[in-house]
């Protein structure tokens, strides 16, 4: 019996870290592949399909916005199991990196933009075209490449099986949304204990924080719904077949209250999926005091 090969295909906004990626999974044991020719693409699958070299087993196959929905398609049509990893980065702070980097946007390259701002819109709105919920995206804008690291291993170690896991990620309006949520909860309304001198410097991860936020009668009566809503639309997603879901609990800061809701929805559902949880902008308002 044949062994099934496996092959991350990586895409999303040039300059969002698609090379970063592609490093994380070599490390991980991954055969890299990296802006192969899409001319040559029937070759490569020949290839994928045939070979008994384990380096082929587990490939990562980096492609660009253009060429991303040929390499899917043909990919998915051949026996070969596929994962697509998004990247995927605010227009802004891609523009930053471009003119940090000085480097060229490819669509400026192939005379398909005038502009930096244009080729950025023009690339978006080809990869809107493609965009699944099925993929498993990536928002780099604010994440630290240590975090990217942890994500890329938990989501696509060649040692787990694909299934449905959930990330709850905590985040401050004020630092902006995160691009990568499936889903985007706003607790603005709840007590901040922002407002409470003696509580102030701490967060969420802290118990008198903690427990200011989750015993007001707003939180529970809160919870109580919330919970339900949840429990609903995650077992629809296993019907359906989405691997990963991205639940994101913003308050104004990102310090107290959505620390505080993104800890419990962590632990209430640990026990029923793989869970992960991070807090975006936790460290980022402790700087910014």
């Amino acid at each position: 019996m044949e062994k099934t090969k496996h092959v991350v295909l990586v895409s999303g906004m040039s300059g969002a870290g698609k090379s970063t990626a592609m490093s994380i999974l070599e490390d991980m044991g991954y055969h890299v592949i990296e802006n192969f020719p899409i001319q040559l693409l029937s070759l490569l699958v020949d290839m994928i399909e045939t070979s008994t070299d384990p380096r082929y087993s587990y490939i990562a196959l980096s492609t660009s916005a253009a060429d991303f929905p040929v390499f899917l398609r043909t990919l998915k049509g051949q026996g070969i199991e596929v994962r697509v990893m998004f990247l995927d980065a605010a227009d802004s702070v891609l523009i930053h990196r471009y003119k940090q980097t000085r480097r060229i946007h490819p669509l400026l390259l192939s005379n398909t933009a005038n502009t930096l701002e244009e080729a950025i819109a023009v690339e978006r709105q080809m990869l809107s075209q493609t965009n699944n919920s099925s993929f498993v995206t990536i928002d780099t804008s604010f994440t630290s490449a240590h975090d990217i690291k942890q994500m890329i291993e938990q989501y696509f170690s060649k040692d787990a099986a694909p299934s449905f896991s959930i990330s709850f990620v905590s985040f401050g309006y004020k630092y902006g949304v995160p691009m990568d949520a499936d889903l985007m909860i706003d607790v603005r309304f709840l007590p901040n204990p922002y407002w409470e001198p003696k509580l102030r410097i701490f967060s969420g991860n802290d118990d008198n924080v903690y427990h200011y936020v989750m015993d007001k009668p707003e939180t529970q009566e809160f919870l109580k719904r919330l919970l339900s809503f949840l429990d609903y639309s995650f077992a629809q997603y296993v019907k359906e077949g989405k691997n990963h879901f991205t639940v994101a609990i913003g308050c104004t800061g990102g310090q107290h209250r959505s620390v505080a809701i993104t800890n419990f929805l962590y632990d209430h559902y640990k026990t029923t999926y793989h869970v992960y949880k991070s807090h975006r902008d936790e460290k980022e308002w402790l700087t910014h005091e």
